[in-house]
Parts: C-alpha cells; structure tokens; sequence
C-alpha cells in the first residue's frame, strides 16, 4: 500500500507537467511528513549528504570535457578519421557515422553531445552525396546513443551514485556490495563495441540492399594523416581507461583530467575554440550539471524512503516466495525500464528505480554490474523512441524532419537495439568478462 501511495503521487504530479526533481522531492516530503514520524532535521541531513559523494564530482567534470570537445574541432577529425577507414564499403560516409560516434562516445559520455557533435556535420554530408535523409537520421540517432554504453557514461556514473553505500543479501544470505564506476566502466567496453557492430552491419546492409553510395578507397598515406589529426582527440580515451584501470587516478579523477585536456586541445592544439568562447562553454556545463545534482539530490531522498519503507526487500520477498526466477525478474525490469523511457530521461530513470531494483537483483543471484548495464543499454534504447527520446529531439533539430517521421526513420536500428538488449540481458558475461578478467570482480 506504501509504496501504491508514493507511486501514485509521483505519477500524478508528473502528470501535471511538473519537473520530475520537484515532484519526487514534494512526494517524499508529503509521504514523510503526513505518514511516518521521521524527523524534519533527517530529511535536512539527507538533502545535504545526497550529492557529498566524491563520485558525482565526475558528473560535472564529464559534462565539461564533453561540450569542450563538442566545440574544439575533435568530432570534425574523428569523422576524417572513420571516413578514411571505413568509407569504401557500402554506405560509407553512414558507416563512418557510427564509427565516429562510437570513438567521441569513447570521450565524451553523453549521448545528445554525441549526437550533435557528429550529427551536424556528418549529416549534411550524407545528404550532399545522395544519401536520403531519413537513412543518417536513423544511423546517428541510434549510433548516437553509444555515448552512455561506451565509457566514460554519465549514465554509468550515475548507477553507481544511487546504489553507493547499499549493502544487499544475496540469494545465500551473503553480504552484496554495489558496482563501483571503475567495474562499470570496463564492464561497458564489450557490450559498447558489440552494439557499435551491431548498429554497422544494419546500417552496411540497408545501404548494401538499396544501392546506396560509396567512397573512395583512401590511401595508406591518407589513413595516416588523417588519423595524425585525430590522434590529440583519440588520445583521451587510452589516459581515462588506461589511468583507471593502471590505477593512476580514480574515474573522479579521470574526469577532472579529461575537462582538463580537452581544454588544452580543443583551445590551443585544434584551436577551433577561442579563450573567448570558454565563459559560454562554462555557463552551458553549469546549467546541465546543477540541473542533474538537484535531480539526484531529491532522487536520494527518494531511495532513503523506499529504504525507510523497506519496499525493495518486500518486493524481493514478494518475488522469491511466487516463484519468480531471475530470468523472470530482468524480464520485468527490461519492460518497466523501456515503459519509464517512454516518460522520463535516463537520468532520472535510474536514480529512481536503480535503488529499488537493486536490491531485488541481488537477492536473486544476479550481478550488480551486469544489472548495471542491462539499465544502461534500457536507457540507449529509451532516448531513441518518443515521446520523450532526447536523440530523437536532437536529431529532429539537425534534419529538421518531425518526431513521427524520425521515428519511423530510426525503427530498423532500434530493432537491432532491443535484439542487443536481450542478448545482454540473458548474457550476463558479455558486461562481466572484461571486468573479471582484468581483476575488477
């Protein structure tokens, strides 16, 4: 009934038009105040301790690096880059599309910064070579939403942010500990560049099947230049994996290092950004990122009442005594996630229900990575499908075609999409090879 009642109310001042960070803290609160006799200087405790995690300091440092590379010029070279790579097979500048958003996805975290930053040059391009215009709509906006499976991801940090500290009991009555955003990130590399992959051969074999155009083949020497160019950009990613899992600096860390060099690159190796336009690139990373910590604050308050409540323990036990399995279970999560999608954006999606659902997944045997990345590749396909998918919005910006049409336009990515999300749902070693080969488990 508990939990009926705080559901209820948040959908129904959602329903309102009421941004989702107000209408979970108003109610928290009202639940709080009119039905418990929790303290008022206990929820005053918990708004302040809610974003005293030195893991949301990389959330703020990740937006950064991402809208400076957007800016400097590293999207342009990393197009140069795929192009001459992969242009001479069918559909080549659409195939260097997907490559391209897999390699800035690599440094930027950010699934919309993804898409804009290869979708306004690389689309425009694909038009002027006779591509129609609904073919790239649907490439980069699947392709774009690598920038939350590929790490870093904003998305991942926030996983472990609203599971950090909890403490479940697994299926033996054992002590289970949350994921920690070193094992997420190395966890997403697999499972990134297999749906890269996955998202290539759709798009070699639409291109392939309506005969549409090709590159020439480049040469060695302009492989080589053009990857010379690109390497400042390419670079990012070996110093933010390579200094997490050497263990040089913490994924914290690593973010304030990539803000940093993507800085120093974008203003005084690429210079395609001047000193001038840094205050802007400031004020636009300020605006994002006291939006998301005021969302996560009130999603903290949020988590500690369903704790309070004990309703993921209840759920769990509700579970275990119907005879649910495992595969029963994700098979749930999979469809409240792709409903929530249809409502709400990632981020808030996972603040939300990451703590509830957690402690359920443990309970059944389940790994908190690979329940860590089934919600991320949820969250993918979430912003690729209306009413509220953020790529399909970007997108729609850079084509200039309605939200009806490019959602048509994208529906056989989106397939290859939730094709892939299954096969990660029920694999969990595609996310846990690369994390227990290297120790991380």
């Amino acid at each position: 009934m508990d939990a009926v009642l705080i559901f209820g109310g948040l959908v129904v001042l959602m329903l309102t038009g009421m941004p989702i960070s107000i209408a979970l803290g108003l109610t928290v609160l009202t639940f709080l105040f009119t039905m418990t006799h929790v303290p008022i200087d206990t929820v005053a405790l918990k708004l302040f301790t809610g974003i005293e995690k030195f893991e949301i300091m990389a959330i703020p440092f990740f937006i950064l690096a991402g809208n400076f590379l957007t800016h400097g010029g590293v999207a342009k070279r990393m197009i140069n880059f795929a192009s001459s790579m992969v242009g001479h097979w069918h559909g080549g500048l659409g195939l260097a599309g997907v490559v391209a958003c897999a390699l800035f996805a690599a440094v930027s975290g950010s699934s919309p910064a993804t898409v804009v930053a290869i979708g306004s040059i690389i689309l425009p391009a694909m038009v002027k070579q006779g591509f129609p215009n609904r073919f790239g709509a649907g490439v980069i906006t699947t392709s774009g939403a690598l920038g939350i499976l590929i790490p870093p991801s904003i998305v991942m940090v926030m996983y472990t942010v609203a599971t950090s500290g909890m403490q479940a009991t697994g299926p033996n009555g054992e002590v289970v500990g949350s994921a920690s955003t070193g094992q997420m990130f190395m966890a997403g590399v697999i499972p990134g560049l297999m749906l890269a992959g996955l998202l290539g051969l759709t798009t070699w074999y639409r291109a392939w099947k309506n005969g549409y155009p090709r590159m020439a083949k480049a040469t060695l020497a302009q492989r080589i230049d053009s990857f010379r160019k690109a390497i400042w950009g390419l670079a990012l990613i070996i110093i933010v994996m390579g200094g997490i899992y050497t263990g040089a600096f913490t994924p914290t860390e690593a973010a304030a290092m990539s803000a940093v060099y993507a800085f120093v690159i974008s203003v005084f190796v690429y210079k395609d950004l001047t000193l001038k336009d840094v205050p802007r690139v400031l004020l636009s990373s300020a605006n994002m990122s006291a939006m998301l910590l005021y969302i996560i604050t009130n999603a903290v308050l949020f988590s500690f009442l369903m704790t309070h409540e004990n309703i993921p323990q209840a759920m769990a036990e509700w579970m275990i005594a119907k005879g649910l399995g495992w595969w029963m279970f994700l098979l749930m999560c999979n469809i409240i996630l792709l409903v929530a999608g249809n409502f709400m954006e990632p981020s808030s999606i996972t603040l939300i229900f990451a703590p509830i659902l957690f402690p359920v997944a443990v309970k059944l045997g389940i790994d908190p990575v690979h329940f860590g990345i089934l919600i991320v590749v949820n969250m993918e396909v979430g912003m690729c499908h209306p009413p509220v998918g953020l790529n399909l919005y970007v997108a729609s910006g850079i084509t200039k075609m309605g939200i009806t049409e490019l959602t048509i336009a994208v529906m056989p990515w989106l397939l290859t999409m939730l094709g892939f999300l299954a096969l990660v749902t029920y694999v969990p070693e595609i996310s846990l090879f690369l994390p227990r080969m290297l120790g991380m488990l």
